[in-house]
């Protein structure tokens, strides 16, 4: 099995469906994979769909039970929700149109909101094994040589900056969704919390955060600020607000990064007034320039009158160490940084990595869409919509 935990998952999975069991249990979504760069997936169809089989026997142990309540703003009520907790196989639907893989998803919300993570997992072990990538020129099981040489100049560079400018620079693994394999990021969440514990503040996977005793890290993805667009009730245009207030409500002050890109910056800008930009910690960057976004995000605190270096600026976009450190140094000193470094860090073995995606597309059987500013990164699957959508936030015009 390439999945054998629950928790092998990213933590703002669980963080968003207990929100959504407290306030939006009836809600019904839809979501679709999508792969943006060219592979060869549909010879690997049986095997992604065995393994989505085998994901959906898996229960809580009481050990990964006992971790959760440990996390002082998880609850005792969704607890006890997971005690019994399955995912369901009858909600994901694995099938090909001519050489393209096709993954819908359609569910109740609370039931959905963990596939995505260990079913994108899943796609990338299974491809990389069945290239045989997996089988061929390993130095030690299942890791090509490359890649242990790889990840050893990552700790020397970072060691190499904190010997000149200190241990300023924080990141974080969030390399679940497109990890070659479950045992090398493993490997490599090991070796960071030996190597530089300084440095390294956590993971987003949560059975790897749980095993290593390091901090799980995460708080909501773009599919809680899009679902917004689907509630009954909720205009289009106070959709965003909307959903950071529902989140605010659920934590209280807990996980306070804001995802900033969902509908584009400056639409994100807009709604994050005063109110929002002093509740929440700070911001998560997600697409667009990295360096213009944070000269924005400090002039909107600086205009609001807020100290931005009371405030986080989290940078997660296709992240290498050399442009992650580069953006510490730039930004350390005016606004806190921190990094999240997926695909470089657990799949930087010397192969193109998939470019792969699970995202929200229909909310209460309305259409919902992601805009953003990277070109190739939106989802929308329906074009009136989108137009609509972007005629209300003001999106490119």
């Amino acid at each position: 099995m390439i999945i054998t935990s629950l928790l092998d998952n990213d933590f703002y999975s669980f963080t968003q469906q207990q929100a959504i069991l407290h306030q939006f249990p009836a809600v019904d979504v839809e979501y679709k994979f999508r792969c943006r760069n060219e592979a060869h997936l549909v010879p690997h169809i049986e095997r992604i769909k065995a393994e989505i089989d085998a994901l959906c026997i898996l229960t809580f142990t009481n050990e990964e039970l006992d971790y959760l309540k440990k996390i002082p703003f998880i609850k005792s009520n969704y607890i006890d929700f997971l005690k019994n907790f399955r995912l369901q196989r009858d909600y994901v639907n694995v099938y090909a149109e001519g050489e393209k893989l096709c993954i819908d998803i359609k569910g109740n919300w609370f039931q959905t909101v963990l596939f995505e993570v260990p079913i994108l997992a899943i796609v990338n072990e299974a491809y990389f094994d069945g290239e045989r990538i997996l089988k061929e020129g390993y130095e030690r099981p299942r890791v090509p040589k490359e890649g242990y040489d790889r990840f050893r100049q990552k700790v020397d560079l970072v060691q190499e900056y904190n010997g000149k400018h200190g241990q300023r620079f924080k990141f974080a693994d969030f390399g679940t969704r497109r990890r070659l394999s479950g045992h090398w990021q493993e490997r490599i969440v090991q070796r960071l919390a030996k190597d530089l514990p300084d440095n390294f503040i956590g993971s987003s996977n949560v059975f790897l955060a749980m095993k290593y005793n390091v901090k799980p890290i995460g708080t909501m993805s773009h599919q809680w600020i899009m679902c917004g667009q689907g509630l009954p009730n909720v205009r289009i245009s106070e959709s965003q607000r909307f959903m950071l207030d529902a989140w605010v409500n659920e934590y209280r002050g807990d996980l306070g990064i804001a995802l900033s890109d969902t509908l584009g910056f400056d639409a994100f800008l807009r709604d994050f007034d005063p109110f929002f930009a002093k509740l929440y910690d700070g911001c998560r960057h997600d697409s667009g320039d990295p360096f213009t976004w944070c000269e924005k995000l400090i002039a909107h605190y600086r205009k609001l009158k807020i100290d931005p270096k009371t405030k986080a600026a989290v940078f997660s976009d296709g992240l290498t160490f050399p442009l992650a450190l580069d953006l510490c140094s730039e930004f350390w000193s005016r606004i806190q940084t921190s990094f999240g470094i997926g695909t470089n860090l657990t799949n930087d073995c010397g192969y193109e990595p998939l470019q792969i995606v699970i995202k929200l597309t229909k909310v209460n059987n309305h259409p919902v869409a992601k805009v953003s500013d990277s070109a190739g990164k939106g989802m929308c699957d329906d074009e009136g919509y989108l137009k609509y959508l972007k005629n209300v936030f003001k999106i490119g015009i």
